[in-house]
C-alpha cells in the first residue's frame, strides 16, 4: 500500500496548483481572441472562447496530463491551454496585428503575476500582523483559509512569470515566434514561419538539453525578485 502522508501531500500540492495553472493558460488564450476581436478578427468569439469557463479551453495533454506528470515527478509545473483559433488575414493591419495579438497572450501572464503578488504581499503583512495573544477564530482563517490562499497566489506569480517569459522565445509557435515574423521585413519572416513545422521538435530538443532553462534562468529570476 501506497505512504498515506504521500497520497495527502499530492492532493495537496494538487489543489494548490490546478488553480492557478488554469486561470494562467485561460487568460492568456482568452487575452489573444479579445484583441484579435478588437482588430477585426472574430474567429475566437465564434468559437466560443472568449470565456473564463475553463471547458471549452481544455486540453487534454496540455492543460491535464502534462502538469500531472510534471507535479508527480517533483518537476516545476506548467502546461498549456488549446489555442485560441485567430485568422490573421481578418485583421485591419495583418502583420502589426500578429504581433499585438502575440503579444496579449505573455502580457496577460506578466499582468496576472503582478495581481497575484499583490494579493500574496497584503495576505502576508496580514499573517505577520498576527501573534500569539490573536483570537482563535482569527488564527483558524488564517491555517485554513489565508494561508493556503497565499501558496496559490505565490504559486500563480511564479508559474504566470515563468509562462509570460517563455511564450516569448522566439521560435514559432510560440508567441515570440509571431512577434518576430510580424516585425522582421517579409522575406526574413517567411523563412522564419517556415520553421513552424519544426517548432516542437526545436523546443523539445532545446528542453531535453536544458538549454531553455540557461535562457530563461536570468529574467525569470529578475522578475520574481521584483514581484515577491
Amino acid at each position: 500500500m501506497g505512504n498515506p502522508d504521500h497520497a495527502i501531500e499530492l492532493l495537496r500540492q494538487l489543489a494548490l496548483w490546478s488553480v492557478p495553472l488554469l486561470l494562467a493558460v485561460i487568460a492568456h488564450e482568452v487575452a489573444h481572441g479579445v484583441v484579435a476581436l478588437r482588430l477585426g478578427d472574430d474567429t475566437a468569439q465564434r468559437a466560443g472562447r472568449l470565456t473564463l469557463n475553463p471547458l471549452p479551453h481544455i486540453d487534454p495533454i496540455g492543460t491535464v496530463m502534462l502538469p500531472a506528470i510534471l507535479l508527480l515527478a517533483g518537476a516545476p509545473v506548467f502546461g498549456y491551454a488549446k489555442p485560441v483559433p485567430v485568422n490573421y488575414a481578418n485583421l485591419r493591419e495583418p502583420r502589426r496585428g500578429m504581433v499585438l495579438v502575440a503579444l496579449a497572450g505573455p502580457l496577460s501572464n506578466v499582468a496576472l503575476a503582478v495581481v497575484s503578488a499583490v494579493f500574496f504581499r497584503g495576505i502576508l503583512s496580514y499573517l505577520e500582523m498576527l501573534d500569539a495573544t490573536a483570537a482563535t477564530f482569527n488564527v483558524q482563517v488564517a491555517t485554513w483559509v489565508l494561508i493556503p490562499l497565499g501558496l496559490m497566489a505565490k504559486i500563480s506569480v511564479q508559474m504566470n512569470v515563468v509562462l509570460g517569459i517563455f511564450n516569448l522565445l522566439p521560435i514559432p509557435p510560440l508567441d515570440g515566434g509571431h512577434v518576430l515574423t510580424g516585425l522582421l521585413p517579409y522575406a526574413l519572416a517567411r523563412r522564419l514561419a517556415a520553421v513552424q513545422p519544426f517548432g516542437f521538435m526545436i523546443l523539445m530538443l532545446l528542453l531535453m538539453t536544458r538549454s531553455i532553462g540557461v535562457v530563461l534562468d536570468a529574467p525569470v529570476r529578475l522578475l520574481l525578485r521584483v514581484l515577491l
